[in-house]
């Protein structure tokens, strides 16, 4: 009997010893978390925490924490945009956009919101519901060119951050126009001559500054209402001609006022001769390059000489004026 009770309790002893080590290795407490790439392990505690893997199972790389035991927040969530491209339509908005979405920093929505100009009555927390997720320290953003123009965009951008950063991608406003009237009638054939729209009265040459496809290319008039509720340093402006013709200099500079580092570059890009627009070159696992859709780079409508001429007397003094309000001269006709 006595050497019974020695041995169940040299049992129970190794039981004991056994469970000791197993707690203080840190074995016992275990954690399902999804891990990149829909797998699901069990990771002890000590590791989920200092590994920075949050309780909803999300993680990522990168950052290092500031202590030990430190939890980092790797958590994606909808916030509202840091950065905006506000401008301006047929200017390259569409490609500035696609090219800065190849920076793993940058969250942009697709589509565009138009949230200022049309849906602002729904209020931000709708507007949050449209932006993608992001994770801490990446830049969420949003285009819709519209905004340039709109009346009451400024002010209303101004209500929901005082901070947020502004691009306009700005453009020769005659070939700015000639363009937009070429997606016009591309949607609707039957529209009138470029001519006898651009024109209040043709034969004296006074032009309809009123027209849209006008309008729009008074840029200092629009930019002026930016700078009643922004400082210059927030409104960053990119030049539409440099965007065709240096888009890793341009990009590079749009990289820099978003405090990102420089890695969009010109390694991304390769001119495509038939469009004459620059493309992005195949991404990692496609087969084909990327171009942007066939409504960019398309032939623009023929406009007479005289008449384009008159609309380059028309916006000189514009131009001037929004060169002085910029800082800087675009080298516009």
């Amino acid at each position: 009997p006595a050497e019974r009770t020695l041995g169940g309790m040299a049992s129970s002893l190794a039981v004991i010893c056994f469970s000791l080590v197993y707690i203080f290795t840190g074995c016992c407490d275990t954690e399902l978390v999804a891990r990149p790439g829909g797998l699901y392990v069990k990771v002890p505690e000590r590791e989920f925490a200092s590994a920075g893997w949050n309780a909803t199972g999300e993680g990522g790389g990168g950052g290092g924490g500031a202590g030990a035991g430190m939890e980092r927040d790797y958590t994606a969530v909808r916030r509202l945009p840091q950065a905006l491209i506000i401008g301006v339509k047929k200017g390259g908005t569409r490609a500035l956009l696609e090219f800065l979405r190849l920076h793993p920093d940058i969250r942009a929505l697709g589509s565009e919101a138009h949230f200022f100009d049309r849906h602002y009555a729904r209020g931000l927390d709708w507007y949050r519901t449209m932006m993608p997720k992001a994770l801490e320290g990446q830049v969420v953003m949003e285009k819709t060119p519209r905004y340039f123009v709109t009346m009451d965009t400024p002010e209303r951008v101004h209500a929901m951050s005082g901070q947020v950063k502004l691009i306009v991608v700005v453009r020769d406003p005659v070939t700015r126009a000639i363009s937009d009237y070429t997606q016009i009638i591309s949607k609707t054939p039957d529209i009138p001559a470029f001519e006898s729209l651009a024109f209040k009265n043709q034969s004296t040459g006074e032009i309809d500054a009123q027209w849209s496809p006008l309008w729009i290319g008074l840029y200092a008039l629009h930019l002026q209402r930016w700078l009643d509720w922004f400082p210059l340093s927030q409104i960053h402006l990119v030049s539409g001609e440099r965007l065709i013709s240096d888009p890793a200099g341009e990009l590079g500079r749009v990289q820099d006022f978003l405090g990102l580092q420089r890695i969009v570059t010109d390694k991304h890009f390769y001119f495509n001769k038939t469009k004459g627009f620059p493309c992005l070159k195949k991404p990692e696992g496609s087969s084909k390059p990327h171009c942007l859709g066939k409504t960019k780079g398309r032939p623009h409508a023929p406009i007479d000489p005289e008449v384009l001429q008159k609309l380059r007397d028309f916006y000189r003094p514009h131009n001037e004026r929004f060169y002085q309000l910029t800082g800087k001269d675009f080298g516009w006709q």
